[in-house]
């Protein structure tokens, strides 16, 4: 049985000299044979030309966008052969003879293999017909389809050793070669033991031994003979016994899963998921505030600990029903909205889950209804965002004239959020009233993972948004965009204060998206989270505490130096 035979080595800026000085035989080989001429097919017949300057001079042609690491391997000698039976199947073991055709047809297989498989990449290829049997030396530099040197994209793995492997037997096999046992245990032989095999190989020249010596010799090659049908007989076991095991890691694997699926199918909805999506925004000490209510939450219990109040249970629905006050019907098809059926069910483990089904199926989903215009209202409203805030006058009428902000009955100025294709979604709540007033929330039934405030400024309107400055609120938007002044690109100024609740698949095809969270160390951590989303992501930082601090620092600094220029 003859095989195909492809061996590779990894050599280094520093191996090519000396790995080029043994194919091209300018240094003595001893068991090389000095009548017989070697063949160079690929690349230059000139003696004098250095393999490291070939080498260098492909990596040069393509521009390396990354500095080559010092370890980096320049260059992969392919040696490619077949068994001696092959080329003189006659007489195996007359070492330098071999058959005409057979070498013709395998030579040419081989050259069309590379030629097909590296292409110009390969920068010099050797027929050798000098040692015992014939054999290719072939140099490979590893340049990937970008360009790059990168040697572990061709020859990293078992897999991508084994596809190197089936590739050249595919381009072999129509020559009667045999293919190695895929899966194999054994080690490959490298080129160094390769080149010790051919070395010995001469010693085969049956004219100079004795009787005795033939004697030996063959009784040597019956217990190889033996020795390798037992190698084969273990290696085909152990194949199977690895076909076997991988059988049972996958089918462990399997079971593994399905008692995930089950135990994931008992546990309730998270409560921090549920209570975010009911516009509930969780505070530094770890307590989520919102609607007059300070809720603490220990899965699967939750307890609001608001002045008044001082109720607590357990799970979604109940957190559901007492956030919203409402009825349990009406808290399954909240669920099912915002978590989908499977949410809505996990939520539902302890009660009667085809009721829940049903229940969750007739019931009307809940829809969000803004909190009434109070025109009444709208002056305190406004004196508050342009005086206490800061906000240009001009910027404020043309939001309330757009019905992006307006005033309720508690005088809380309203800003309403969209979805990205104008529906209104929800609304954002920031009390005006007295002195310190910070109360602020979302309005009950918003959808925050479905829409946002945001106004679009700059470029030209029929001009795409090429910009995007993300802010935790409202007023941080609208400072941020008083102090820009008109962006000459199109800009979205959006409002998102978790990743939760980021249009991802729309800002992933925006160019430039801006994290312009507070200078602390939440900010950060959210601007970071972005980051890991959104790769274009830029920080940048207010330097007061926060975007309307830094527009108010800036409107008294100029209220400042135009007072100096009025006493001058």
């Amino acid at each position: 049985m003859a095989y195909a035979i492809a061996r590779l080595a990894k050599l280094k800026k520093g191996n090519l000299s000396g790995s080029a000085a043994h194919t091209a035989r300018t240094r003595p080989t001893p068991n090389a044979d000095a009548a017989k001429q070697n063949l160079r097919f690929i690349g230059s017949t000139d003696s004098e030309e250095k393999l490291e300057d070939l080498v260098q001079a492909k990596i040069d042609s393509y521009k390396q966008k990354r500095k080559i690491r010092t370890d980096a391997v320049y260059c992969v000698e392919l040696l490619l052969t077949a068994s001696p039976s092959y080329f003189r199947p006659d007489d195996p073991t007359n070492g330098g003879y071999y058959e005409e055709d057979k070498l013709k047809a395998w030579f040419d297989a081989a050259q069309n293999w590379l030629t097909l498989q590296y292409g110009s990449r390969i920068v010099r290829a050797e027929l050798h017909l000098d040692e015992v049997t014939p054999h290719i030396h072939a140099y490979f530099v590893p340049l990937d389809e970008f360009g790059q040197l990168r040697c572990n994209h061709f020859f990293d793995g078992r897999q991508k050793m084994r596809a190197f492997q089936d590739s050249h037997y595919a381009a072999m096999q129509h020559l009667g070669l045999e293919r190695g046992i895929k899966g194999s245990v054994a080690k490959h032989q490298d080129i160094k033991d390769f080149y010790r095999i051919v070395e010995e190989g001469r010693d085969l020249d049956t004219g100079e031994l004795s009787p005795e010596q033939l004697q030996a010799k063959a009784a040597d090659r019956d217990r190889a003979v033996k020795k390798k049908a037992e190698m084969e007989e273990t290696t085909l076991r152990l194949v199977k016994d690895q076909e076997l095991l991988q059988q049972r890691i996958q089918q462990l694997e399997a079971e593994n899963q399905q008692l995930r699926n089950q135990l994931d199918q008992l546990r309730d909805l998270p409560l921090e998921d549920v209570a975010w999506q009911l516009g509930l925004t969780k505070t530094k000490d770890g307590k989520w505030k919102g609607g007059g209510h300070i809720i603490s939450i220990d899965e699967p219990k939750w307890y609001d600990f608001a002045p008044g109040s001082q109720k607590g249970g357990g799970g979604a629905i109940d957190l559901v029903m007492y956030v919203n006050s409402c009825s349990f019907q009406k808290a399954l098809a909240w669920l099912s909205d915002r978590f989908g059926s499977g949410g809505m069910l996990k939520a539902a483990t302890h009660h009667a889950r085809g009721q829940a089904q049903e229940i969750a199926q007739t019931e009307p989903i809940p829809q969000f209804t803004p909190p009434a215009a109070d025109s009444s209202q709208w002056s305190a409203v406004q004196q508050y965002l342009i005086q206490q805030r800061g906000l240009p006058a001009n910027m404020v009428q043309a939001l309330h004239s757009r019905r992006f902000v307006y005033a309720d009955s508690n005088q809380n100025a309203v800003f309403g959020m969209r979805s990205l294709t104008g529906e209104t979604t929800g609304a954002f709540l920031r009390g005006t009233r007295g002195e310190d007033n910070s109360f602020m929330g979302y309005a009950r039934g918003t959808k925050r993972a479905d829409g946002w405030f945001y106004l679009r400024l700059g470029g030209k309107p029929d001009d795409d948004i090429t910009r995007v400055v993300i802010t935790k609120s409202p007023i941080d938007a609208l400072s941020l965009a008083a102090i820009e002044g008109m962006p000459q690109q199109k800009t979205m100024y959006l409002v998102a204060d978790s990743t939760k609740s980021l249009p991802v698949e729309f800002l992933q095809s925006i160019p430039t998206v801006i994290a312009a969270y507070d200078s602390d160390a939440a900010g950060d951590e959210l601007a970071q989270a972005i980051q890991d989303l959104l790769p274009q992501t830029e920080r940048m930082r207010p330097i007061a505490k926060d975007w309307n601090s830094e527009l108010l620092a800036r409107l008294r600094q100029q209220q400042k130096q135009k007072n100096r220029g009025i006493e001058r």
